[in-house]
Formats: C-alpha cells, sequence, structure tokens
C-alpha cells in the first residue's frame, strides 16, 4: 500500500510539473532566449519527475530499478511507455544540458522538445492519469 501511495503523490507532482511545461511550450522560444532557457529547464524537470514517477509505479508493481535507464526499459517493458527510444534521447539530452550550455545545443534541444519529448510526456501522462 505504501508504494501504491507513493507513485500517485510522485504523479501529482510530475502533473503540476508536466501542465507548467504545457505552458512553456506556449511560449514564443525561438525569439526569446530566456524562455528558451525556461522551457529547457521546464524540460528537465518534468523529465525527471517522469521518470521518478514511473520507477514508483514500477516499484508499487514489484518491480525494483534504480538508475533512469533502468526505470526506461522497464516501464517499456511493461508498456507503461512506447518509445523508448525517443525516451533514452530525453534522457542523453537532460543529461547534456544539465552540464553545459551552447546556443546551438540549446535551439536543437527546443527542436527535440517541441517535436520528440514533449509528445512522451503526453503519452505518459495520459497512461498514468488512466491508472489512478
Amino acid at each position: 500500500m505504501k508504494n501504491e501511495n507513493r507513485w500517485k503523490q510522485r504523479f501529482a507532482n510530475f502533473e503540476n510539473a508536466y501542465l507548467f511545461f504545457k505552458k512553456a511550450l506556449e511560449s514564443d522560444t525561438v525569439n526569446n532566449e530566456l524562455l528558451r532557457a525556461g522551457l529547457i529547464q521546464s524540460f528537465e524537470f518534468t523529465f525527471e519527475l517522469a521518470w521518478k514517477t514511473m520507477k514508483d509505479k514500477l516499484e508499487a508493481g514489484g518491480v525494483e530499478v534504480n538508475l533512469p535507464r533502468e526505470v526506461i526499459q522497464e516501464a517499456f517493458q511493461a508498456k507503461m511507455i512506447i518509445n523508448g527510444e525517443v525516451w533514452l534521447e530525453a534522457l542523453k539530452r537532460r543529461n547534456e544540458m544539465s552540464h553545459l550550455y551552447d546556443n546551438v545545443m540549446t535551439k536543437k534541444t527546443e527542436e527535440l522538445i517541441r517535436i520528440s519529448f514533449a509528445p512522451i510526456f503526453d503519452d505518459l501522462y495520459i497512461s498514468l492519469k488512466k491508472s489512478l
């Protein structure tokens, strides 16, 4: 029961981050570096809460995992997520953006966030919301 409650509490935090992220996607980040940085930061903390929510949900189901890559792989096998490769790319990009700042990289990351990463967050949100 404790693990069941934990993932639901974590989901509430993920949901808040996800909804904020959706608002950030509406910003004109193409013409404003500060808004682009805000979108990327929003992506980073939404990603962080996403994988931790998946981890807690997996643990509630009896699967013990610790690292983000392991969580993604197990969530894919459990059909919690549908595009494991994109999740792994999001992990890679999150790690890169956390350690360095480059204007060319931020523009490419913004493009990836909008085209590839936002849809995986949408899918996860819908999937988890249904299982509450």
